[in-house]
């Protein structure tokens, strides 16, 4: 016999950091970042067969001061990893990284001078999308993933201790001959 038997019905019993996270995840907008064979398949994603829309993602802004979501398309050259950075800086907090396809995420089959090997060299990426290209359906379920992450997002000083610990929990991870001693 808890707390919600004695409650009236209609009272919904939640956190802040709940309501925040259903807010941010349900008001998402992308700055789409196109650069290759990626961005037909992330457009495809807008038109009516996918319906990005019904996750309260419509808005594909050209700019980035109304977007908190980047998602990079395809391959990054280096004369265009300033802009992108750029882009990025000029996105307000929170945002959010997707690297789609494997031109995005590391390069791809293009290993040389002229293409930056990842976008996680030039932005924080969150989610990667693998594939060349890929399909609408796993952009999709990258957004439900990312929606998740964005739902479960600590606020304040709770997520400053989640970030102290996911960081020392892969340095143990990596270092296995450290200890906390």
């Amino acid at each position: 016999m808890g707390l919600e038997e004695k409650l009236p019905s209609g009272i919904a019993l939640t956190t802040v950091e709940q309501v925040v996270g259903l807010a941010r995840k349900s008001s998402m907008w992308p700055a789409t970042f196109g650069l290759a064979c990626c961005a037909i398949e992330m457009m495809s994603v807008g038109g009516p067969h996918y319906d990005l829309a019904r996750f309260g993602m419509e808005k594909f802004g050209a700019t980035p001061r109304q977007a908190d979501l980047m998602v990079v398309a395809g391959r990054v050259s280096q004369k265009m990893a300033p802009v992108l950075r750029q882009i990025y800086d000029q996105m307000p907090e929170p945002k959010w990284v997707i690297a789609m396809g494997v031109c995005a995420s590391s390069g791809g089959m293009f290993n040389n001078y002229a293409i930056v090997q990842g976008v996680d060299h030039i932005v924080p990426v969150d989610m990667y999308l693998p594939g060349c290209p890929p399909r609408p359906e796993m952009l999709l379920d990258a957004v439900l993933k990312l929606h998740d992450k964005v739902q479960n997002t600590k606020l304040g000083a709770h997520r400053e201790l989640e970030i102290d610990e996911t960081e020392e929990r892969m340095l143990r991870r990596s270092l296995p001959l450290v200890s906390k001693d």
